[in-house]
């Protein structure tokens, strides 16, 4: 007998759904605030991995973009000229560059983010400690496993 049950499969595929909406809904937002920003999808994508992880290698912020190494000069040139980040030697390696955000920037792109920060803010104030545990171990390995499958795509 499958040990899973029907009302386990249903769930599941309601909360597949709910994800695809959420992704979608993310993908708007970003969609919304690069506009504003006069950036382009990709810009804000390496952006961000840039803010979270940086500074890094052009290669790095490839190989996290999941980028060809190519694409990435137009992008950074674009975040440069923009005043987003700046290039700059890696002082571990003299040969080596590496690519830092510009905090200062930062609250104009957090600004365009509030009222979803906001909103989310309140969703998990009806979470306990705990729950919220669960569903932040859920999303991390859901992450891996979107990033496992991107993988076996390349």
């Amino acid at each position: 007998m499958n040990s899973v049950t029907s009302a386990h499969r249903k769930a599941t595929v309601e909360l597949k759904g709910s994800l695809r909406e959420l992704s979608n809904q993310l993908s708007l937002l970003n969609r919304r605030v690069g506009s504003r920003l006069e950036m382009k999808d990709v810009d804000l994508d390496c952006l961000d991995v840039i803010n979270r992880l940086g500074p890094l290698g052009p290669k790095a912020l490839a190989r996290e973009a999941g980028l060809h190494p190519a694409t990435l000069t137009g992008i950074l040139d674009r975040l440069e000229k923009g005043g987003w980040v700046v290039r700059e030697g890696d002082p571990a390696d003299r040969r080596a560059t590496l690519v830092r955000g510009l905090r200062e920037r930062n609250a104009e792109l957090l600004g365009l983010f509030a009222g979803m920060n906001a909103s989310l803010d309140g969703i998990c104030a009806d979470y306990s400690a705990a729950e919220l545990g669960l569903i932040t171990d859920f999303l991390a390995r859901a992450t891996a496993a979107g990033r496992g499958a991107t993988e076996e795509l390349t």
